[in-house]
């Protein structure tokens, strides 16, 4: 006869749970958070400030699945433990593919100091790292340099050099296709690391001169006066690893859960696939998690000596189009698709439904709230008879309600279309947009509607015209552009409702061009005739087109990015703000804020558009410039 010591009623321990408070109790010693917020989910993994969110064990455990989970908790609470936000943010290039390895490498020195120091972490780690390659599956299949992520190839090699661990077998084949490269122009600066690997500070230094060596490095660097305000904080960071490595040691081989035989459901096939992991998407993911105000504390400075707009083109625009959504598939296929997103977000709905009705409740409450006083006729005013009691001969004090001028506004909210999107976030952002398009025009604000991707993967005609042209040197950009119109800014919500369906047409979200893109859109409110203007950026990532990327500088993209939107924050009067899913938007926008999951967006658009509305408007001194910016 079985005993139990469970209580009448109480249900049954699922088999993972021990294993679970295990990893968490594990997280937490390593990272040395007590308070540090641990919870599974069938998603990606993710870290945001104290919390982290891992993938959901599946019921019928293995050991190899026991080892995945713990690498990436180890990878996380490492990370927590032997990185600093603020300084990272400090150090790092602003290009794109400076930064991307900049991120990789950092995440790999964080990963390597605990797999040093423990040898169970070092087998989680490693686990782990095979498992995101072997999930990836294209990975196995590269044979070309151009399509292998050279941010990956330099992390596994410091790895290697830090470590002495061979990158996982899945990995290989990009290894091996950048490792002459790579060791032919940094080898002195890979064998170097080790000897930085406890100073966060002084290991970033050395990957700078790393990037130098490979041709990737920008002009950003820190002055004398910088580096030595940074010395007392990586002293202080130095002695408190110094303090928690016997801590680790002592703690870090606890999180060995004993799993029973108990047999149940797998693990929902992509839980945690294709979850870009601890060494390719953290790094964004905690830069955000210092401080609820990081979206507008800090912005990289301006470098002064970088090429900028100017020296951005397209190689063609001929095959660019600008084209409303309902010309691009025909009236029934907008209501299959738009019927589609409905039932796939058919609890979302009710949710922002509720936000959006709470933002229209702040609206209309500011609607007649303003007055005027000391008029001559109007109401009177009851706060200045005592004036006229004490002085028969004043005259009597009217006062008149006004409606404030937010009614004489225009949003415009640009949608990301590229493919990263695919899935769960665009159909967020779209019921979104959707439901909020319609509050506000119940409030008497115009809502414009745009999306941005492009025409075909890896260049479209625009790269053949360059090829049949000869290949001629910095071509500029190698993409047709596609901008959509979902809803213009008057157009009634009831007639594009069914365009926001497109987005979830298959095919149709590619690369994305944010430069021209945000400037297309900025143009575009430049010609309407509202006192104010407001446009909302959307986005999950930074510009990236392989076509154009492969030809020109790797920062051409973000280069231009951070030209237009300087433009518009500085001499335009519309007012800018971006909300980044799963990326740092911070790093390009003064009004911005970064979300982990998409389905924080539909509170933070609203909250941010009742801010925007609960604030002055911009002073009429900021006259419109009818500039068109390069």
């Amino acid at each position: 006869m079985s005993i139990s010591n469970r209580r009448p009623g109480e249900r049954k321990e699922a088999p993972t749970e021990p294993l679970k408070r295990s990893i968490a109790g594990c997280m937490k010693a390593i990272a040395r958070k007590q308070d540090l917020e641990v919870t599974f989910a069938s998603d990606r993994p993710a870290m945001m400030g104290d919390k982290v969110r891992l993938p959901d064990p599946p019921r019928r455990l293995t050991s190899h699945d026991v080892a995945v989970l713990r690498g990436y908790a180890d990878s996380m609470a490492l990370r927590l433990a032997c990185h600093d936000t603020a300084l990272h943010r400090k150090l790092a290039p602003e290009g794109q593919a400076a930064r991307a390895v900049f991120d990789a490498v950092e995440q790999a020195r964080v990963e390597s100091i605990g797999s040093r120091r423990m040898s169970g972490v070092a087998s989680n780690i490693s686990a782990m790292l095979e498992d995101r390659y072997h999930r990836g599956g294209k990975y196995e299949e590269i044979t070309d340099r151009a399509d292998a992520p050279i941010e990956d190839a330099v992390a596994l090699m410091v790895r290697e050099r830090l470590t002495g661990q061979r990158p996982p077998a899945s990995a290989a084949r990009i290894v091996d296709l950048w490792r002459d490269y790579i060791e032919d122009r940094a080898g002195r600066d890979l064998d170097g690391l080790l000897k930085n690997i406890e100073s966060q500070r002084d290991f970033a230094r050395s990957v700078r001169d790393l990037l130098s060596s490979l041709d990737m490095a920008d002009e950003a660097a820190l002055d004398s006066e910088d580096e030595e305000n940074e010395e007392e904080n990586d002293t202080e960071q130095e002695q408190q690893q110094g303090e928690g490595e016997s801590e680790q040691e002592a703690q870090g081989d606890r999180a060995e859960a004993e799993i029973g035989d108990e047999a149940a459901d797998e693990m929902e096939e992509g839980a945690s696939e294709d979850a870009d992991g601890p060494s390719g998407e953290l790094p964004d993911e905690a830069d955000e998690a210092d401080s609820e105000n990081a979206s507008e504390s800090w912005r990289p400075p301006s470098r002064h000596n970088e090429g900028r707009g100017p020296d951005y083109k397209a190689f063609t625009t001929r095959f660019d189009e600008v084209v409303h959504a309902e010309e691009l598939c025909d009236a029934d296929e907008l209501t299959r698709l738009r019927a589609y997103l409905d039932k796939q977000l058919a609890n979302l709905q009710g949710v922002v439904g509720r936000l959006a009705n709470r933002l229209q409740r702040r609206l209309l409450a500011q609607q007649n709230r303003a007055w005027e006083f000391d008029l001559e006729e109007g109401t009177l005013d009851p706060a200045r008879l005592p004036r006229v009691v004490m002085d028969p001969f004043q005259p009597l004090s009217f006062k008149q309600e006004q409606d404030t001028n937010f009614r004489d506004t225009v949003v415009t909210l640009l949608l990301d279309n590229s493919g990263s999107m695919r899935g769960r976030p665009i159909t967020v952002a779209a019921t979104c947009a959707d439901i909020l398009a319609r509050t506000l025009e119940r409030c008497g604000v115009k809502v414009e509607i745009l999306g941005f991707t492009t025409r075909a993967w890896k260049g479209g005609q625009a790269r053949e015209a360059w090829l049949q042209s000869g290949k001629p040197a910095n071509p500029g950009r190698l993409n047709d552009l596609r901008h959509i119109v979902y809803k213009p800014a008057d157009a009634p919500w009831r007639r594009a409702r069914k365009n926001l369906g497109l987005m979830m047409r298959e095919g149709l979200l590619k690369e994305n061009i944010d430069g021209e893109a945000l400037d297309w859109a900025h143009k575009r409110l430049l010609g309407r005739p509202e006192q104010r203007r407001i446009l909302m950026v959307i986005s999950d990532g930074a510009p990236v087109d392989d076509s154009t990327l492969s030809v020109n500088p790797g920062n051409y993209l973000e280069r231009h990015l951070r030209h237009v939107i300087e433009e518009i924050e500085t001499r335009s009067p519309v007012e800018l703000i971006a909300i980044g899913i799963g990326h740092d938007v911070t790093r390009y926008y003064r009004r911005a804020v970064t979300i982990v999951d998409a389905e924080e967006l539909g509170g933070v658009m609203t909250e941010k558009l009742a801010e925007l509305f609960e604030e002055s408007p911009p002073p009429a001194a900021r006259a419109p410039r009818r500039r068109a910016f390069a």
